[in-house]
């Protein structure tokens, strides 16, 4: 139905907006709580380069499409519930100051929401085992990346003045800032790019998963208006309350984030780009001292990530269930 499929790309624009608001931390916190950058300026640096980096490749798109389910066997409906499923979660934990994977949000909402209307037989399991793979290497990836890029910059950059060092790398900051926001609009957007094609296909209304042009559009605009609105208690926790950060620090986790997400991209995985950021900003505190990294803080973060996709996979297996029970 033409009513579905509407329905379908409103969730979808009002996750990718969701999506913005909880991950406008990953490029802005670091920057921000340096004082590289004034908070709008880091907000419009981050809209923009979010916006461009999600016209760089559909391939994690396609892997969305059809790496979770089966395009032909699910209907408009349960994409759309897959979608409310993420958009709730992801709302909820961004009211909360927590940052939370969207990723997880919205495969978990597909897996449940597959899972109430079809069974085990429509999901992809291969295509989901690829995921999972990458959802939980690349966290792990980011602190070992992050700690040592800062380990080889403290070795290279150790015997210069503090004020120096926050000189050049505030200058450097806004550019690896740049490329984060870059990075994650090159791998966030395009989950949503995914589902929306999932459904258009599902609909019969296009032939194959390759995502149309004003998909593309709607969804980097979506990401892009996300993080212009900023979820600043999300800022708060990663950028001040996690770990206190100096330039050279909001550097080596940016960089090392961004070569994962992109590398990520590039081969058609999604990954969480929280987690990832997160994880490089845990590396690079280790380095100085393991206390140094607020342990707490990070602990609440780690509970949000792990509860997120089966929270979302059963909120939406239970909400297509009752909707098929109608």
């Amino acid at each position: 139905m033409l009513e579905v499929v509407v329905l379908t790309v409103a969730l979808a624009i009002l996750f990718d907006i969701s999506n913005g608001w909880n991950d406008s931390a990953n490029a802005i916190a670091t920057v921000v709580s340096t004082r590289v950058l004034s908070p709008a300026q880091a907000v419009a640096l981050a809209a923009g380069m979010n916006i461009l980096g999600a016209f760089l490749t559909t391939a994690v798109a396609k892997t969305i499409g059809k790496g979770v389910v089966d395009p032909k066997a699910v209907t408009e409906t349960v994409v759309a519930v897959a979608l409310f499923s993420g958009f709730a979660w992801n709302a909820a934990m961004t009211r909360l100051g927590l940052p939370v994977s969207a990723s997880h949000a919205l495969i978990g909402g597909l897996i449940g929401a597959a899972y109430a209307y079809g069974g085990r037989e429509i999901l992809n399991r291969e295509g989901i085992i690829k995921i999972f793979i990458a959802l939980v290497t690349s966290p792990i990836l980011g602190m070992i990346f992050g700690f040592l890029f800062m380990k080889l910059i403290m070795k290279l950059f150790g015997t210069l003045s503090v004020g120096m060092v926050n000189r050049y790398f505030g200058k450097l900051q806004i550019l690896s800032s740049a490329f984060m926001a870059l990075s994650h609009g090159s791998n966030d957007a395009q989950k949503v790019m995914g589902i929306i094609t999932l459904s258009l296909v599902s609909g019969g209304y296009i032939p194959s998963l390759d995502v149309p042009f004003w998909v593309i559009l709607i969804c980097a605009l979506a990401m892009g208006l996300g993080t212009a609105l900023g979820g600043w208690k999300v800022i708060k926790t990663m950028g001040v309350s996690m770990l206190k950060l100096e330039p050279i620090h909001g550097f080596a986790a940016e960089t090392s984030a961004t070569a994962i997400i992109l590398g990520a991209s590039h081969l058609g995985l999604p990954v969480s780009t929280t987690h990832v950021i997160s994880t490089s900003i845990m590396g690079v505190g280790a380095t100085r001292r393991l206390s140094a990294v607020r342990w707490g803080v990070a602990g609440k973060i780690v509970l949000a990530w792990v509860f997120t996709l089966p929270a979302c996979a059963l909120f939406a297996w239970g909400l297509c269930s009752l909707m098929i029970m109608k």
